[in-house]
């Protein structure tokens, strides 16, 4: 019997310059750990006549990644944002979802780290730390 669990997720990012080897990503806060924002491809406009007209749109895929302030991934993304600060410049990731629950893999290209969190939160304990990565595309294809 199949399962949704999402426990075998696998997540591996490589970054051009940085992280040549892809790395998983390991640590996820355990109610948040991927997700993808809903995208818009397609341009609707509609005239004084009531004629509706639609254009395809290529648009980003944004991805949030939240992990736990313990996990070994954290470093990852500090490295990859001080690569950044250090040469003022966007080094592009490439990445892959694979879903074993339900057969799928998801290939994503030129991603870049849009939003970092640049310490955790601190409260009773230290709270999971969120990240939005931009692609340029997100391709699915079964396992």
């Amino acid at each position: 019997m199949s399962t949704i669990t999402a426990t075998n997720s696998i997540l591996l990012i490589s970054v051009g310059g940085v992280f040549p080897v892809p790395q998983q990503i390991l640590g996820f806060a355990s109610d948040d750990a991927f997700t993808f924002d809903a995208v818009d491809p397609a341009e609707i406009v509609m005239g004084v006549d009531g004629h509706m007209s639609a254009g395809y749109v290529p648009v980003p895929k944004i991805q949030s990644i939240t992990i736990m302030p313990d996990s070994p991934s954290l470093s990852f993304f500090e490295t990859w944002l001080a690569a950044m600060d250090t040469a003022r410049e966007i080094f592009f990731a490439n990445g892959s979802i694979t879903l074993s629950a339900i057969g799928r893999k998801y290939t994503m290209t030129r991603g870049v780290l849009t939003s970092i969190q640049p310490a955790p939160g601190v409260k009773k304990t230290l709270q999971p730390m969120p990240y939005k990565l931009t692609w340029e595309s997100v391709l699915p294809s079964p396992v």
